[in-house]
């Protein structure tokens, strides 16, 4: 039994029909070139005839307040295999990955379900992975990725991945002590934050006088983002060449991270232009930050970063530098604390917003526009029973007032990107792939 974290509970009360809570990824492998012609058939046949048990967190089931182990657990729920007409583009895909990642997860079983699509053109296949976000963060979720897969591409007869043992603990922690653990937890919160949030309140009022871009609560103008949501998906992806962002973040003296948060300002600002719908106050995104202080691969330990995108302002390197500054504000707060007193100040600061976001009390007002995330990836090549990931493109969560979501993750020397929003809400989303593209392209003459 493993006790519900606060931020898994969040994520569970926001769930309904049209807004359902699981993150999922994409991942494209190329069949080796001497791979036999049932090469993914082989592989289905593997994992269905194996033997091999589900481990935690695969095989977690929500009972009340907790997670426990389903004694119930029925593998053709979990792993389907489909396949596409032959030879399926990449567009035929993107459909199906929208339909999939619109429908809820069934609660009665373990969250998650992982679909192999064969068909791809290029001698490819697909793993669609989605699991529900309250047993993973995106840090958890790219661990959970990199074990189930090989540095080798001579390993072969690999174990399902919701099948591989973790590393075993030096002693086995008890159910007693795992929910003492939880309460100390709580208990130092809640002893920690009245200290930590008088001085960083304090702080935060000095940063306002100071700084003009300087990013609070409910400031996020109104935007056709920030509209309810329908149960109907999009989802787009495209990888760009991670040389290209590094070599922008060296010129301008910044981080890789403050450029594709400026790529995707600027995206986003031509894409509203577009629509004649650009607010004149700067949009201002929620960008996750994880907290997480162990080698741990399930729950959430996240905290937010709030923005400020700058949009409002069609000179790059000034949006570059409001981006980078309103950033650097945030992370010198969170580098004065704890993981605790980080959980506790953000518990405090943002719980206005939490309520509003999950009643929906002042859909007029909002802490953001839109969820930006990056993930850091796999720095090596990764295989799967001889089939090389080629590419990984990450699938978030979007809800009522966040009609789009913004995910991306590095793998080997590309960015990748997936993006996804209301079908109905958000016209014409995949046209931001091409604006991405543009904006590098200008920063890149930018700099020269």
């Amino acid at each position: 039994m493993r006790l519900l974290h606060p931020i898994d509970l969040i994520f569970l009360s926001l769930e309904k029909r049209q807004q359902p809570m699981h993150v999922g990824g994409l991942l494209l492998f190329k069949i080796p070139d001497s791979a036999p012609s049932d090469f993914v058939q082989s592989l289905v046949e593997d994992i269905k005839q194996s033997k091999c048990q589900p481990v935690a967190p695969f095989n977690q089931v929500l009972r009340g307040m907790s997670w426990r182990a389903d004694e119930d657990f029925d593998l053709d729920h979990h792993f389907r295999h489909i396949s596409l007409p032959h030879p399926a583009r990449i567009k035929e895909l993107l459909v199906f990955i929208s339909q999939e990642h619109s429908a809820l997860l069934d609660r009665a079983k373990p969250l998650w379900t992982c679909t192999l699509i064969e068909g791809i053109e290029g001698n490819r296949f697909a793993l669609y992975f989605k699991m529900h976000h309250a047993i993973a963060d995106g840090i958890a979720g790219m661990r959970l990725m990199e074990k189930a897969f090989a540095k080798d591409q001579y390993i072969h007869s690999m174990i399902p991945p919701w099948c591989l043992e973790h590393k075993k603990e030096k002693e086995k922690t008890s159910k007693i002590k795992k929910i003492w653990h939880t309460v100390t937890d709580l208990k130092q919160q809640v002893e920690t934050s009245p200290q930590i949030i008088y001085q960083e309140l304090k702080q935060t009022l000095h940063d306002r006088k100071e700084d003009p871009h300087y990013v609070t609560s409910f400031q996020a103008p109104k935007s056709i983002f920030n509209q309810k949501i329908s149960a109907s998906r999009r989802f787009a992806a495209q990888s760009f060449a991670l040389a290209r962002i590094r070599n922008i973040a060296t010129a301008l003296n910044v981080t890789v991270n403050d450029v594709i948060l400026s790529i995707c300002s600027g995206a986003l600002r031509s894409y509203l232009i577009g629509l004649n719908q650009l607010p004149k106050k700067p949009l201002i995104a929620m960008v996750p930050a994880s907290v997480r202080s162990d080698q741990t691969d399930s729950s959430n330990r996240i905290t937010m970063i709030l923005a400020n995108l700058a949009t409002d302002s069609s000179d790059r390197k000034e949006r570059t530098q409001i981006i980078s500054n309103s950033v650097n504000t945030a992370k010198t707060r969170f580098k004065r604390m704890n993981q605790n007193q980080i959980l506790g100040y953000s518990a405090f600061v943002y719980a206005a917003a939490g309520i509003n976001v999950i009643s929906g009390l002042r859909p007029k007002k909002q802490p953001f526009n839109i969820v930006i995330s990056n993930l850091a990836g796999p720095r090596e090549a990764l295989y799967w029973n001889g089939a090389k990931l080629e590419e990984i493109y990450p699938a978030s969560v979007i809800f009522d007032g966040q009609a789009l979501n913004i995910t991306l993750t590095s793998y080997l020397d590309q960015l990748e990107v997936g993006l996804v929003a209301c079908r109905k809400t958000v016209p014409k989303m995949q046209s931001l792939l091409q604006y991405l593209e543009d904006e590098i392209h200008q920063y890149e003459l930018l700099i020269q």
